[in-house]
Parts: C-alpha cells; structure tokens; sequence
C-alpha cells in the first residue's frame, strides 16, 4: 500500500496563510473541510496537491453549488468521511466501515478516537476566532497505521 500524507485544513473564511501553503507543500492530498468562503483559496490550494473540499454553513454564491456537503474518500483500506459540522453526521460509521471522520466549523482542533474510529477536527486557519487557535493537521496513512498530528499555526514568526 501505498503511504499518504494528507494535510487537512478548515475554516479558511477567506484567508490562506503563506505558513499554511508552506506546510502543505509535500501533501499528496488536501482535505478542506468547509468554509472556503473564497473559490481562490481551492485554486491556490490545487496548485500544490489534490484538494477535496466540502460545503460549509459560510460558503455562498458559487462554491455552494460546486461543493458537496459530505465527501467520502476511499484510500485503499482506508475511508475518510469528510463533513463540515460534526453534528450534522448522519450515518453509521461502522455499517459504512469508516476508518476517519473529518470535521470542521468549531474551530476547536480535536482528535480522538472512538470505537477504532478516528474523529478529527483540524480546527481553524482563517481569521483567529475568540481565543482559538489557529490550527491544521497532517494525517498520515500506510497501511493499517493511520496517525493524524495537530500543527499550531505560530502567527508571531
């Protein structure tokens, strides 16, 4: 099987960081998981790998008839079930055999396993929200092994 590293990233509203390009460079593919806001942001995106995205509660216009609201990807043995809002799930993982669910819109970067389901949440790296971080992921497949990692974005450098 094949390795895959995959940057995951939500919550953009409009604004992608140079830093966040920089980290994604090596991807072989990006999982946007709502809240584009801006269709620039998917194009500058597939300008360094792959991107599936999906349609969040801010996405209007255009990108509200080009994205779906859950994505599922099939990786091999591995299937990543992408959505924006974690409360809006409405499938049984395990009848669907879902290795990963990703989510977005809380800006509140989690990752936690449940039932040998791995739940992530990247966070945010739009505009800082409150006192949230700014926040992504890489999620790292091979094989059986699935390990997902939580990157602060530091915006002091």
């Amino acid at each position: 099987m094949k390795k895959y590293k995959i940057g995951v990233i939500s919550d953009t509203h409009g604004l992608l960081r140079e830093k966040v390009l920089e980290i994604l460079k090596d991807t072989d593919l990006i999982i946007h998981a709502g809240d584009v806001v801006d269709s620039s942001i998917l194009e500058k995106l597939k300008e360094v790998a792959p991107v599936i995205a999906v349609r969040g509660n801010c996405d209007k216009g255009d990108l509200a008839y080009k994205l779906k609201k859950t994505e599922v990807i099939e990786l091999e043995k591995t299937l990543i079930y992408v959505l924006h809002d974690i409360d809006k799930l409405d499938v049984d993982l395990e009848v669907a055999g879902i290795n990963i669910v990703i989510s977005g819109h809380s800006h509140c970067p989690l990752k936690v396993k449940r039932n040998n389901i791995l739940f992530l949440n990247p966070g945010s790296v739009g505009p800082r929200r409150f006192k949230l971080p700014v926040s992504m992921a890489i999620l790292n497949i091979d094989d059986d092994d699935i390990n997902a990692e939580l990157i602060d974005i530091d915006l002091e450098e």
